[in-house]
């Protein structure tokens, strides 16, 4: 009989995570595969000929600087939220979104930077992905930027603080997500262009 107790003090709990966390690794895996379809989709036409040689603009260096940036101010806030320091929790929320709407405008000067180079979405098709690259990771980043808004207002509330970080957690893997993506993509077309 002992024996029996034994075992069943002993099973193994099951694994949980937070359903909205889950959630959000499901929706990063799947970006992740469009990404990498899309990255190996560019390859593929690249090696078929017929691929406009172009500049890559000089701004997606400065927007490289600017994401990098917002990672670590966000890095900030997360440990203000642990160590219930309120007030620098929505100071960096604060500078992490508007570092994330620097980052948008820096897009649309690079797309401005593509046209001035004759390099349009409808023709060559080196063009025309560089523009769903740009164009599909813009979209992310905005509901990132959405993202940290709830959280700053979440914070205002006095809704996130060390007893309560789920929200802020999702939030911070998300935007490290996007900025680690947007590298990733910014070295892909340095090494492949």
């Amino acid at each position: 009989m002992e024996e029996k107790l034994a075992y069943i003090e002993g099973a193994e709990q099951p694994l949980a995570m937070h359903p909205k966390k889950f959630a959000l690794w499901l929706f990063i895996v799947s970006v992740v595969m469009i990404f990498a379809s899309m990255t190996s989709a560019y390859i593929v036409r690249m090696s078929e000929g017929n691929w406009l040689e172009f500049e890559l603009p000089d701004i997606f260096w400065y927007t490289s600087i600017v994401i990098i940036l917002s990672s670590i101010s966000l890095h900030w806030a997360y440990l203000s939220a642990k160590k219930d320091s309120l007030d620098q929790l929505r100071i960096a929320l604060l500078v992490t979104a508007i570092l994330g709407v620097t980052f948008l405008i820096g897009q649309w000067y690079s797309w401005v930077a593509l046209v001035d180079q004759d390099v349009y979405f409808v023709g060559n098709p080196a063009g025309s992905f560089l523009y769903v690259f740009t164009g599909l990771h813009a979209i992310h980043l905005i509901s990132g930027v959405i993202f940290l808004i709830i959280v700053l207002i979440s914070s205002l509330r006095f809704k996130i603080h060390s007893q309560n970080m789920a929200q802020m957690e999702m939030c911070t893997t998300y935007w490290h997500f996007l900025g680690g993506l947007w590298l990733y993509l910014f070295m892909f077309l340095l090494l492949n262009h």
